[in-house]
Order: structure tokens, then sequence, then C-alpha cells
């Protein structure tokens, strides 16, 4: 066998762990993203509850309602990211 071919075969497997490399260093970031995005969404939930105790005015219903709502919007975009991210691992 040429030392060529030795060279051409370890240069590919050099790249291909380069590019597992690099697909675990994105999914790593991606997982940090998401986990900053779950901190800072719990960070709002518990400034608004602050808030409101310090208050102690009461909200309408309607607004409470809105309020969940919205808070439910930003749980289903966390988990949609997540399993984007599972399917990315598989």
């Amino acid at each position: 066998m040429p030392i060529n071919d030795n060279k051409n075969k370890s240069n590919q497997a050099s790249d291909s762990i380069d590019i597992q490399i690099a697909k675990l260093a994105f999914i790593g970031a991606s997982i940090a993203t998401l986990g900053d995005g779950l901190s800072a969404l719990a960070a709002g939930l518990a400034l608004k509850e602050l808030e409101k105790s310090s208050n102690q005015s009461s909200q309408n219903p309607y607004d409470q309602l809105k309020q969940a709502e919205s808070i439910q919007e930003q749980i289903d975009y966390l988990i949609r990211e997540l399993k984007q991210i599972k399917k990315m691992i598989r």
C-alpha cells in the first residue's frame, strides 16, 4: 500500500473526528443556551411574583390568564428546541 494512501486515510479519519467534535460543541452550546433561557424565564417569573406580592394589588382574571398563556408558550418553545437537539444527537 503506498504511503500516500495511508496519509489520505489518516486525514479522512481526522476530518471525521473534527466534525464529530464540532457537532458535540454545537449541541453543548445549544443546550447551554436553552438552560440560560430557562434560567431567565424562572428569574422573570420570580420577579413578577415579588412585584405582585409587594404591590398587594389583585390582578384581574383576564390578566392572569394572559400571563399563564404567555408562560406556557415560552415553555412549549423551549420543549420544541430540546426535541430538535435530541434529534440532532441521534
